[in-house]
């Protein structure tokens, strides 16, 4: 096999890494060199299940000695050396969302981690000067992206990413119908290619065409039951029970608006909500609503299914699954870390923060062919 080494920024608990490593065609495929992510409870996930280096740390630090302690400087020389002396044909960086994403408060370049992507800038011209620049760029965002501000965020972002000397083309692929995850998930995929040979191959609006799938209701059921094991309860803690929680299961007064969770959670195989503690919605396209890093920060914000023993949260193991992780299979998620007992919240939030490993394989696959095409 000839492999293109692959170097990832924001690397999280290893979405990317994933859909790239599980990415072939014909004698072509990847390989991992090195990943970089700041939040020590990602960084145990993804040592888990990954062999490669991982450069724990603020990139920001990695990048400006300056603006290390004493004690941390040379930690993070050590880390800028390593990624200064691997040679990467791909740099990928699902950088942080959440000053752009409907979900957050959308102050975009005002907001501190708006201006993370001026590390993957700043990064590349670094790589350049010593290796040359890596030949493509894989981003990924919320689809909010571009439309924030009405366009002018996405609008510089482009413009510093060709000021490198990049032909940059973006999509909105939707996980329901690009693989077989019931979720509801729309990012934004931006691929800067360094030569414009690799920039004409590539045809993200062919992959929509050949890869794009409705599937219906059944198709749904199948799917989920890959996800959500019915036949096996869950730990107490993740039912909702009316001793728990008796304002879920009220019974009507005087025709006022009420919640109870046995008469609005009836069927299996559906996701639901229960939106800000005043009504329960059932997704209406027969799919998970759209994951979250907010899961598991408190509140009712992780979706709801009923299962053979009564109504309960997703595991964290099945947010993990819808997003394309093996867990249970070849994906482990961490049981305990530093002597205590690993949090849900922390892998609730690692889960929401993921990417769709499908989606990710699929546009990896794609790069593959053109490189092929290119005589690699």
């Amino acid at each position: 096999m000839q492999s293109f080494k692959v170097g990832s920024l924001f690397a999280g608990v290893g979405g990317i890494c994933l859909g790239f490593k599980n990415a072939k065609f014909e004698n072509l495929d990847y390989s991992l060199s090195w990943a970089n992510e700041i939040d020590e409870y990602a960084c145990e996930t993804y040592r888990l299940n990954f062999n490669h280096t991982l450069l724990e740390g603020d990139i920001n630090k990695i990048l400006d000695n300056s603006l290390c302690s004493s004690e941390e400087k040379e930690k993070y020389e050590k880390m800028h050396q390593t990624l200064l002396n691997n040679k990467i044909d791909l740099l990928t960086a699902g950088f942080p969302c959440q000053a752009f994403s409907i979900a957050g408060n959308r102050k975009g370049f005002e907001d501190e981690r708006g201006h993370l992507f001026l590390s993957i800038i700043k990064l590349v011209k670094e790589i350049s000067v010593k290796n040359g620049k890596p030949r493509v760029l894989f981003l990924e965002n919320v689809k909010n992206l571009l439309s924030h501000d009405k366009g002018n965020t996405y609008k510089t972002i482009k413009n510093e990413i060709e000021k490198l000397g990049y032909f940059v083309k973006e999509k909105v692929f939707n996980t329901m119908h690009f693989s077989n995850l019931p979720q509801n998930r729309e990012r934004i995929y931006i691929l800067c290619f360094r030569d414009k040979a690799d920039y004409n191959k590539f045809d993200f609006d062919k992959i929509e065409k050949e890869n794009r799938i409705i599937y219906h209701a059944k198709d749904r059921k199948n799917q989920v039951e890959n996800i959500v094991n019915y036949n096996v309860e869950s730990p107490a803690k993740y039912y909702y029970t009316k001793e728990k929680y008796p304002n879920y299961f009220q019974e009507p007064v005087n025709n006022k608006k009420y919640i109870n969770l046995n008469e609005q959670i009836t069927e299996k195989y559906q996701f639901y909500q229960l939106r800000r503690g005043l009504y329960v919605r059932k997704n209406q396209s027969n799919v998970c609503p759209t994951l979250t890093a907010n899961m598991g920060t408190g509140g009712h914000n992780v979706p709801l299914i009923i299962d053979n023993f009564g109504i309960r949260k997703l595991l964290p193991a099945e947010t993990f699954r819808l997003q394309g992780f093996p867990v249970g299979k070849t994906y482990k998620l961490p049981i305990e870390y530093k002597g205590k007992p690993y949090s849900s919240a922390k892998l609730y939030k690692q889960a929401g923060n993921a990417v769709s490993v499908p989606v990710i394989q699929l546009i990896a696959t794609e790069l593959l062919k053109v490189f092929k095409e290119n005589n690699n």
